[in-house]
C-alpha cells in the first residue's frame, strides 16, 4: 500500500501542499534578500529551482510525475531551505537551534537521490536486455549510490565551509564536525533503505515514463 493511500490524502490537497511550499519558498527567498543573507538567498533560490523540475520532466521529455513524487520533492527542498532561516528574530537558524533538523533533512533529501537512482537503473533495466540488474542487488546499488552522493555532498560543505572562514563571509552550507558528518551519513543511508523498501510501489510510473523516453530515443 502507498503512504499517501494509508493517510487519505487527496491528489488535490497533494497539489496544493505542493503549490503552498513552493509559494512559501519565495517567502523564504524574499527573507533572504531582506537580511541580506546570502545563505538563505542561495539555498531557497536553489530549492526554488529543484520545485520547478517536475514541471520541466514533463514539458520537454513528457516525464508526468505523480503528485505525490512532486510534493516529496518540493518538502525536501523546501524544509532544507527552511532550515537556513530558523524563527523570525532568531540569531540562529534551525539548522543550529534544532538538533534533530539536520538529520531529518539529511534522510529526506537523500531519499530524494535513492528515487532519481533506482528510477535510473530501473528504466535501464526494464530498457535493454544488456543490463540485468538482479533485485536483491538493487538495495546494494542504493545503498552505494547513496552513500557515494552524502560523501560528495560533505565534501562540499566542508569545501564552502572553509572558504567561507578564509574569506571572512558567511558560509552557504555549514559544516559541524566530523561526528556530525558520520551521523548525516548514517540518515542518508536511511534515505536510501526508505526507497529500497518502497521504492516498487511509489516510483513505478517514473520508471515506465522514463523507459518510454529510452525507447523513443532509440529508435
Amino acid at each position: 500500500m502507498r503512504v499517501r493511500d494509508r493517510f487519505s490524502i487527496s491528489t488535490t490537497t497533494q497539489q496544493r501542499l505542493s503549490r503552498s511550499l513552493s509559494l512559501a519558498l519565495i517567502g523564504l527567498f524574499a527573507v533572504g534578500i531582506e537580511r541580506g543573507n546570502v545563505g538563505i538567498i542561495v539555498n531557497s533560490g536553489v530549492a526554488i529551482l529543484v520545485t520547478q523540475l517536475p514541471a520541466l520532466l514533463e514539458r520537454d521529455y513528457g516525464i508526468a510525475l505523480d503528485p505525490a513524487l512532486t510534493l516529496w520533492i518540493t518538502s525536501a527542498a523546501f524544509f532544507h531551505a527552511l532550515g537556513t532561516v530558523g524563527l523570525p528574530g532568531a540569531e540562529e537558524n534551525f539548522y543550529v537551534t534544532i538538533w534533530w533538523w539536520d538529520h531529518f533533512t539529511h534522510a529526506l533529501s537523500s531519499s530524494v537521490v535513492a528515487a532519481v537512482g533506482y528510477t535510473t537503473v530501473r528504466a535501464l533495466d526494464e530498457h535493454t536486455d544488456e543490463i540485468s540488474i538482479p533485485s536483491r542487488f538493487m538495495f546494494v546499488f542504493l545503498l552505494l549510490f547513496v552513500m557515494a552522493f552524502g560523501v560528495l555532498w560533505e565534501v562540499i560543505e566542508f569545501s564552502i565551509t572553509l572558504a567561507a572562514s578564509a574569506t571572512g563571509n558567511d558560509t552557504i552550507l555549514t559544516q559541524f564536525g566530523l561526528t556530525d558528518t558520520m551521523l548525516d551519513l548514517v540518515f542518508d543511508t536511511i534515505g536510501a533503505i526508505i526507497v529500497a523498501i518502497w521504492g516498487t510501489a511509489h516510483l513505478t510510473d517514473v520508471v515506465g515514463h522514463v523507459e518510454t523516453l529510452l525507447n523513443r530515443q532509440s529508435q
